[in-house]
Formats: C-alpha cells, structure tokens, sequence
C-alpha cells in the first residue's frame, strides 16, 4: 500500500468512525505511546477540569490524519510539536528558536485554520538517531558527523513521515553526507525499536523522550549540525472547546510547563518497558500535579 493510499484509508476508517455532530469534547492522539499519554492526559484532565466526558479517538496514524480531524470537527484537540507543524503542516522552514518557532506557528495555525495554538507543555521531542550500544561502542560513533563513514554499513529505519518530511531523511543524508546501506525500511513508529532491537535495522529515526531509549541500552547520536529544529510539544485545540468548556483555558495554563523531558522519559519508560496502562499512567501524572483526584 502507497503512502497516499495509506492516509486515504486511515482518513475514511475515521470518518466512518464519526457523526457529524458530537454532543460531548474528543481528544484525539497519534499512533505512539507518548502520544496516547498525551492524549489521556488532556482527555482526563478535561474531564476534571470540564465535568463532562471526553471521547478519546487515539491511534490516528500521524500527523496529517490530526490535522485533518480537528479541521473536520472529529476531534477537539490533540498534542502536536512545532517542529513538525512548521515543517509538515505549513511548510515552512522551521526555527532554531524555539520561542519564535512557538510564535510562529500559534500565528499561522491561527490565521489559516482558525486553530488555537496553547502554551508549550514544557518539553522538546527532537528527532534523534538512535543505535545500539554495542555497535556505537564498536564503530566509535557519538556523533552524526562520524556516521558518514560507517553508514553504508548500517541498515536505516523511519517511520511514514519521516522519509518525506522537510526536516527528516533527505536533509538528514544531504547535511551529513549519510549513505546507508539499502533504502530506509519504512514502518509504524511503534515498530522502529523492536526492529533495532531484533537488528532487522541498525539505527532508526526515534524520538528525544522515547522510553525504551533508556530501557534498551541505546545510544543517541549527538546532532552536533544542529540539523534537527525544536519540536516543543503544544496542545492544538478547536475554538468550539472553549465555547462548551470556558474552564478550558485554565487548565491550558496550568498544563504549560508541567512536562519536563525526563517526566516525559519516564511515563514513556512506564508504558514501554513495564507495561503499565497509558491512562493510569496519566491519571498519576495529573494527580501529582494536583490537575485530579488523588
């Protein structure tokens, strides 16, 4: 299946899965653990904040099927990255600040999709480039400058968005110089770590907070090119939240700044490398934040 044909699926399973007029708010996820996090996070903290129940519509491929979700009305908010809005949203060239990255994208998702953009949650999920230990150690690779070398070695994998997106495979190989083994071996995001963990690939495009970095023993490359922008993650939502929920931007605020990278590490870790379940996972997380009932 191609990649448009993919999305074209993706996108008719979910508006079949939907009615045109909702009665209740939906948060919606993309299709990784630390998005479905996320995802319970708002979910559940509307509903305290709201006191009414939230629909959570998670696992929706990436970010082109949330975009078009919230622009249809399917969903109320989700938790995107301004890396990837500038990038794979509004096509532009993404900022090596992060703030006026923020700035950026706030203005136009407000102007062109009539979107509102909140604060920051307070972490930067970065591309990374991941490899395991034993091979980094072996070859004597910290950095992606010295992976030029060895690359036509190593069998790459990314994820659907990745290989097509301004800020990912093309100006990764063009900046360093990168040439692999074979074309990269496209799969979910979900797979790319039990691919290199089963060395069906030798490094793979993953995500700065990603749990099982910690709980494999993995090394990530230092981008020491500054190829890779900030990827703040920001909850997008629909001006029709606020109108059913005033509350909402509260909790918003006090949402802002509240996920460190290592809090974010560790609930990833939780549902990766322990197994526990995403939404019990959330409900601690807000309730030491005081944002639920203990």
């Amino acid at each position: 299946m191609d990649r448009r044909t993919f999305l074209s699926t993706a996108a008719l399973a979910l508006c079949s899965a939907c009615t045109p007029h909702r009665s209740q708010l939906t948060v919606g996820s993309k299709n990784f653990t630390e998005q479905l996090i996320l995802g319970e996070i708002l979910k559940q903290a509307l509903e305290n904040t709201c006191h009414t129940p939230v629909d959570g519509r998670f696992y929706l491929a990436g970010t082109y099927i949330c975009q078009q979700a919230i622009l249809a009305g399917r969903i109320d908010s989700y938790v995107e990255y301004t890396g990837t809005a500038l990038a794979a949203i509004l096509k532009q060239s993404a900022s090596d600040d992060a703030r006026q990255g923020y700035e950026q994208v706030k203005e136009q998702y407000q102007s062109r999709f009539n979107l509102d953009v909140m604060p920051p949650l307070g972490f930067n999920n970065s591309f990374v480039m991941v490899m395991r230990s034993d091979d980094a150690h072996r070859l004597g690779i910290t950095t992606l400058s010295q992976l030029a070398p060895v690359a036509p070695q190593l069998r790459l994998g990314v994820g659907y968005e990745f290989l097509e997106r301004q800020d990912g495979y093309k100006g990764l190989v063009s900046t360093y110089d990168l040439h692999f083994r074979e074309t990269p071996r496209v799969m979910d995001l979900g797979l790319l770590y039990r691919a290199l963990e089963s060395r069906s690939v030798d490094i793979v495009a993953g995500n700065n907070t990603d749990g099982l970095i910690a709980a494999l023993g993995l090394v990530v490359l230092g981008d020491d090119k500054h190829y890779f922008p900030p990827y703040d993650a920001v909850p997008i939502a629909r001006p029709q939240l606020f109108n059913r929920c005033p509350q909402a931007w509260q909790l918003f605020d006090n949402l802002a700044g509240s996920i460190t990278a290592n809090d974010m590490r560790a609930m990833n870790y939780a549902v990766d490398g322990q197994k526990q379940d995403a939404a019990a996972v959330a409900r601690d997380f807000l309730a030491r934040r005081g944002l639920a009932p203990r």
